[in-house]
């Protein structure tokens, strides 16, 4: 199934990083009666995902809080060690992204999301999205290009879409 305006989300279990390690979360919980944004990319220390696509959000998290938005939440096919770190190094964290790790791409490929580039070393990642869901049920969805930017997927782009 590939995700569309419309679509209740699946259920399934990110890992974030905890004080005593790697936590399992429930997706359906983080978005059960609440409004998230989740955005999402090919990798965590990636070009364009480090120096585009994490900075728009953080830039526009307090503008979407202020829209109604409970929580942003940032997937990506890595684990939760690297989402950390990312998330540190980028000040995403700090900025009260949620960096979540997909760690074996199940939710990416259930929306239909996922794709490979073995030439970079890309297999079974996901592709750059940002969406908006209400109650688990999406509202907006902005997908790019393969080899594009993050122009319609970036934070400016979902705050103008809410």
């Amino acid at each position: 199934m590939t995700i569309s305006v419309g679509t209740k989300l699946p259920d399934a279990t990110l890992q974030v990083m905890g004080g005593n390690g790697p936590e399992a979360v429930s997706l359906a919980s983080k978005l059960a009666g609440r409004n998230v944004v989740i955005f999402a990319l090919p990798g965590a220390y990636t070009s364009t995902c480090t120096t585009a696509h994490v900075p728009s959000f953080i830039r526009t998290r307090e503008k979407l809080s202020a829209k109604g938005v409970d929580e942003v939440i940032c997937i990506s096919v890595n684990d939760a060690f690297v989402m950390k770190a990312w998330g540190d190094a980028t000040g995403a964290s700090a900025a009260g992204i949620t960096m979540a790790a997909d760690v074996d791409a199940s939710f990416t490929k259930a929306v239909g999301m996922e794709f490979s580039a073995p030439a970079v070393g890309f297999f079974d990642r996901s592709k750059r999205y940002a969406l908006y869901a209400v109650d688990g049920v999406v509202k907006v969805l902005n997908v790019e290009q393969p080899g594009g930017g993050c122009e319609i997927s970036g934070g400016e782009a979902m705050l103008a879409a809410i």
